[in-house]
């Protein structure tokens, strides 16, 4: 049930608008990339590092936000987000050169950190208070979607009109979609501090007080480590099942069951929840996620089978989201949870950023992507083993 009127109405919008911005902004990249470098003859580590510089800006700016989004609640600055992703998309789609490429995806990766999903997180955590974990577990099922809807349908589009029309056309899908629900349907009230209640300054010290402790700190550690795994092998996947002998349409569709995994995984977040605490939980789904990317460096078929291990992949990194969007509130409850979670996802989008480089980069030096998804299934296992720290002795109890 939502605490604030309008919130119900909210949540569809936001569905449909952050599940549009993934597909649009991030899953069409990596569908995208082998035919940007076939018609420009750019390499495809200037390629990822282009967009891995938009994800860099997004973690910087996800700070600023969340202190934006706290003050002023989310209409404005998810609205300004989906219009400035407009153009950023437009100018990366008619790019004639690799610099002016690189400028439209950082100018993306501004708008990146009001479309995603902390500030949709931080609007439903507010709006819906004690069931607000019903409302994020809607909004990751229908967003899950995203890469099976958006990976598919940028093969096709890519297909018919070549890989410049098909950003225009999804450049044009933001302009249409997400821009007006943002400015529609982004109004419900938001919560402002009631009389009484902590000055700025005794706010702001607090705030500074958990981000400062250690639970924290291995918090972030832990979240960056499987952040940082989990969208490198998104971004991977089609590269690593081409070498297997998949060709693109067919290593697309697993990127897609990737994303039909994750809704399965989130629908039986709820009942883990309930049955485990955030420490043990965090430390499953992060073993889970390594394990899953092992699986895929050390099996090279048959099809059915790196289906199967996409699917299971997907499932935990379907969780993997909703631990993200619940552990600040699981650890220090509501209050200043916009700001804290920008301030915790600033260095999960820095990893998320270098993702997609470090795959291209290493895999010439390690001889061949297996290699390199053998080395981010240790790095998942660092995350859980760091995940057992993320309990403070200090955390006062979720509100």
């Amino acid at each position: 049930m939502a605490d604030a009127p309008g919130a119900e109405r909210a949540l569809v919008a936001l569905c449909v608008t952050v599940t549009t911005s993934y597909g649009v902004l991030f899953y069409a990249f990596p569908v995208l990339a082998p035919a940007i470098r076939a018609d420009t003859g750019w390499s495809l580590g200037a390629l990822t590092a282009a967009f891995s510089g938009s994800q860099v800006v997004a973690g910087l700016a996800g700070a600023v936000v969340g202190r934006w989004l706290q003050a002023r609640g989310p209409r404005i600055v998810m609205t300004l987000s989906a219009g400035a992703a407009v153009p950023a998309l437009v100018a990366i789609a008619l790019a004639p050169s690799l610099w002016v490429f690189a400028a439209g995806w950082l100018a993306a990766g501004a708008a990146m950190a009001g479309l995603f999903y902390p500030p949709a997180f931080a609007a439903l955590t507010a709006w819906y208070g004690g069931g607000r974990v019903k409302a994020l577990t809607a909004l990751t099922l229908v967003a899950g979607l995203a890469s099976t809807i958006f990976a598919p349908l940028t093969a096709v589009l890519e297909h018919a009109m070549g890989w410049r029309g098909t950003y225009l056309v999804l450049a044009g899908a933001l302009a249409v979609v997400v821009l007006p629900l943002h400015a529609l349907a982004l109004n419900p009230a938001w919560r402002q501090r009631a009389p009484g209640t902590r000055t700025g300054r005794t706010r702001t010290s607090q705030v500074r007080g958990v981000v400062t402790s250690r639970g924290f700190v291995a918090l972030a550690a832990s979240l960056s480590l499987g952040a940082f795994g989990v969208y490198a092998v998104v971004v991977n996947l089609v590269p690593l099942l081409q070498a297997r002998g998949l060709d693109t349409a067919t290593a697309a569709w697993a990127l897609g069951i990737g994303g039909l995994g994750q809704v399965l995984g989130r629908l039986v977040y709820a009942p883990l929840e309930r049955r485990t605490g955030p420490v043990a939980r965090a430390v499953a789904v992060l073993a889970t996620c390594a394990i899953s990317t092992a699986l895929f460096a050390a099996v090279p078929g048959p099809l059915v089978v790196l289906l199967l291990i996409a699917l299971l992949a997907g499932m935990a990194r379907g969780i993997f989201t909703l631990v993200q969007a619940t552990a600040v509130t699981d650890r220090w409850g509501t209050d200043d949870y916009a700001v804290l979670n920008g301030i915790l996802h600033t260095p999960l989008m820095l990893c998320i950023a270098l993702a997609p480089w470090a795959g291209a980069a290493m895999a010439p030096v390690l001889g061949g992507f297996p290699a390199v998804f053998a080395v981010l299934a240790a790095l998942g296992a660092l995350g859980a083993c760091a995940a057992l720290a993320t309990r403070d002795p200090a955390s006062t109890p979720p509100t």
